[in-house]
């Protein structure tokens, strides 16, 4: 059984998360601890629960989402996981730090690209990949069908929907691929997002404003 930890995080209020299973294997979604408290916060709690990082997943590459990327990758030295369309978004970075007024160094990590029809798979646990752009341009979920739970990064929030207006935004391609590849999954399906409270995918075909 699959148990996920979330940890809020940085300026924007970011949502982190620890995937793990009771062989204490684990995985990093969008690492974005900035502080050397919010370090230390997601440290702890793998080092308490001696788990076993075995990759760094990534929705997507914006600033808020990747501010511990480079510490998750120098302290497990495993590869992180994203789809090919955000590289330059992450390549971008530095001058994303500029905008917010602060200075973060280009990340330096081992990158291995997944795209729409991919699994992954975490001890038998398999995680289907869907490509959902429109927040950007290589946003990803991470969705496991049989304890019906997805990661969705910026994509789909409780009553909302990820920003468009920002680099390669497209509010048209965003709302079809929710409708297209999100919205015919079961309704009790747990969606994790990026920022704010998790949901379902039922409550939000029925009560998102975005999709009235």
């Amino acid at each position: 059984m699959l148990q996920i930890q979330s940890f809020v995080f940085n300026f924007a209020s970011e949502n982190t998360y620890i995937l793990y299973n009771e062989n204490k294997n684990a995985w990093i979604i969008d690492p974005g601890n900035m502080t050397e408290q919010e370090t230390q916060a997601i440290n702890n709690f793998i080092t308490e629960n001696d788990l076993k990082i075995r990759k760094i997943l990534l929705t997507h590459a914006h600033i808020d989402h990747v501010l511990g990327l480079q510490w998750a990758f120098d302290a497990f030295k495993v590869p992180v996981t994203m789809h090919q369309d955000d590289k330059e978004v992450l390549d971008m970075l530095q001058a994303s730090g500029m905008r917010f007024g602060f200075q973060i160094e280009p990340v330096n990590v081992e990158i291995e690209y997944i795209n729409e029809g991919d699994e992954l798979e975490l001890d038998g646990e398999r995680f289907k990949i869907y490509h959902v752009p429109g927040h950007s341009p290589g946003s990803v979920i991470y969705h496991n069908t049989e304890q019906k739970f997805m990661v969705s990064g910026d994509v789909l929030f409780e009553g909302s929907i990820g920003r468009t207006d920002l680099y390669k935004g497209n509010y048209e391609q965003l709302i079809s691929g929710i409708n297209s590849k999100l919205f015919i999954l079961d309704d009790e399906t747990q969606v994790f997002s990026g920022h704010g409270n998790s949901t379902t995918i039922g409550f939000e075909r029925q009560h998102n404003p975005f999709f009235k």
